[in-house]
């Protein structure tokens, strides 16, 4: 390349004013609609409750909420099954609910209660359900990646054909490990996913102020790695591009990569919009991105398509609400492990 060769960009993927189309639900079929639409109501709508409850004191610690970008994590484990492994960061909620995990679990969880998917010792970071294929996620940026290669590797020499995934952001591709672990994969062939969920900023920094290019699959590309990027707004295509590549790793052609280009619609951290926190971050951006909702935009596409109506989007969320406050209630009236639980499940014995 010369030095003048200008770099990949994302184009209009990174636009609000683009995408904001019903999405064409092609040769989708309906239960499979009903399946996306569901899943990504339920986490919405439970992120939703969360994020009321934290603003009102409920919740004792800081929940990052992923409201705006259900479509990534419901697209990608359309592909997957339980005896894949799956890990995620400080923003997985919406990783661990679209693999069918239990509300309540996620919410005792938050809560801090013995219910809780980690049984209370992890919050809202540090979630776990491995019976469905969830191996954890740690609020260190990037820190679960290398440990999916690992995941990757090991089902490689178990010659399973199960794949590992990798979730994380934009801003943890400046992390050294990230890159170390795209090599290692593509080096060792290893049956692994990385999927970037691109929503242009790194806690509160755009990705124009941190990196040269907006795409970060130039670093797939470096490696020599097969890679998609996909508007990740759109389930149906997410979940294409998913599909193509975990049918590839788990055929043995090794590693792929997804950057799915999406908006979180809270700030970084709670319920906050993160609109007036000196950030490149305006009321007006945010309510073009919301123009790019991924859960209305399907739901558009279905009632476009023949087979849906908004009456029954009504009902379905009306259903998953109900479902939704029993599971909080219960949560809330659930115990707290005991205190001297931390020992036993946090720090393992000497020789146990």
């Amino acid at each position: 390349m010369g030095g003048n060769d200008k770099l990949v960009t994302l184009g209009g993927l990174a636009d609000p004013l683009f995408f904001s189309a019903p999405i064409d639900t092609g040769e989708v079929q309906f239960e499979m609609l009903r399946r996306y639409l569901n899943s990504m109501l339920r986490i919405r709508l439970a992120e939703r409750r969360l994020a009321e409850a934290r603003r009102d004191g409920l919740v004792g610690g800081p929940v990052h909420l992923g409201v705006g970008q259900e479509a990534i994590a419901v697209g990608v484990s359309a592909a997957l099954r339980n005896s894949d492994r799956v890990f995620g960061g400080h923003r997985s909620h919406s990783h661990v609910l679209a693999l069918g995990s239990n509300v309540h679990g996620l919410f005792a969880e938050v809560l801090g209660k013995e219910t809780g998917l980690s049984r209370g010792m992890g919050g809202s970071m540090h979630l776990w359900d491995q019976p469905r294929g969830f191996y954890g996620s740690v609020p260190i940026v990037a820190g679960t990646v290398p440990l999916a290669v690992g995941a990757g590797i090991a089902a490689k020499l178990q010659n399973s054909g199960d794949v590992a995934v990798a979730y994380f952001g934009d801003g943890a591709v400046e992390e050294g490990v990230v890159h170390e672990s795209l090599n290692l994969a593509r080096v060792s062939r290893a049956p692994v996913l990385f999927v970037v969920e691109n929503n242009l900023f790194a806690s509160h920094m755009h990705i124009s102020l941190r990196q040269p290019s907006d795409s970060t699959a130039r670093f797939a590309l470096a490696n020599n790695i097969p890679h998609h990027v996909v508007d990740g707004n759109d389930v149906v295509a997410v979940a294409a591009a998913a599909q193509a590549l975990v049918s590839g790793a788990r055929r043995g052609e090794g590693p792929g990569f997804l950057e799915a280009v999406t908006f979180r619609w809270y700030g970084h951290v709670d319920w906050r919009e993160d609109i007036d926190v000196g950030v490149h971050r305006s009321l007006e951006e945010l309510n073009d991105w919301r123009r790019r909702d991924p859960v209305r935009r399907l739901e558009e596409g279905m009632v476009a398509a023949g087979c849906w109506s908004a009456d029954q989007t009504v009902e379905l969320t009306e259903q998953i609400n109900s479902e939704i406050s029993v599971a909080w209630e219960q949560a809330l009236a659930d115990p707290y492990p005991d205190p001297e639980a931390i020992l036993d499940r946090v720090y393992a014995a000497a020789g146990g």
